[in-house]
């Protein structure tokens, strides 16, 4: 006999106002994290893991595969939403890149806040501040969620 798991309960749509802040979480990026990025995503570019190379392109040093970072903001709305399968649609604009140092690393901060409900969809878009250093990283970074 096959059982079957129910997706856990939706965010209450009626209980959510624009404004409020449905999640808040901080990544702490190495270099490590950047090796097993390459090695899941096929993505062996050496200005992600290489110092002399990234300085030759004249970047400020190794950084992040910016699908990482995009990644990485997406999935505190993904653990609000309680299943992967309400993400409706998800759009980033890249706009600073994460510079990952050898030693202390890179800590990336997400802050999603929702900026409009759809009371007829039942959705909700929320909006993401994704900050390294102080700095924007991705711009105008929304997820559309279906709440119905």
């Amino acid at each position: 006999m096959t059982e079957t798991v129910a997706a856990p309960a939706a965010p209450d749509f009626d209980a959510l106002a624009v404004g409020d802040v449905v999640a808040e979480r901080e990544f702490h990026l190495t270099r490590d994290s950047l090796v097993r990025y390459a090695g899941a995503s096929g993505d062996f570019n050496p200005i992600h893991y290489r110092d002399d190379v990234a300085a030759s392109v004249g970047l400020p040093g190794v950084l992040a595969h910016g699908m990482l970072t995009m990644g990485l903001a997406v999935q505190p709305v993904v653990d609000w939403a309680g299943d992967p399968g309400r993400v409706a649609d998800y759009q980033v604009r890249f706009t600073r890149p994460v510079v990952v140092d050898p030693e202390a690393g890179a800590d990336v901060s997400v802050t999603a806040k929702v900026g409009q409900l759809d009371a007829e969809a039942r959705a909700a878009r929320v909006d993401l501040t994704v900050t390294f250093e102080g700095a924007t990283v991705l711009g105008k970074a929304q997820v559309r969620v279906v709440l119905a």
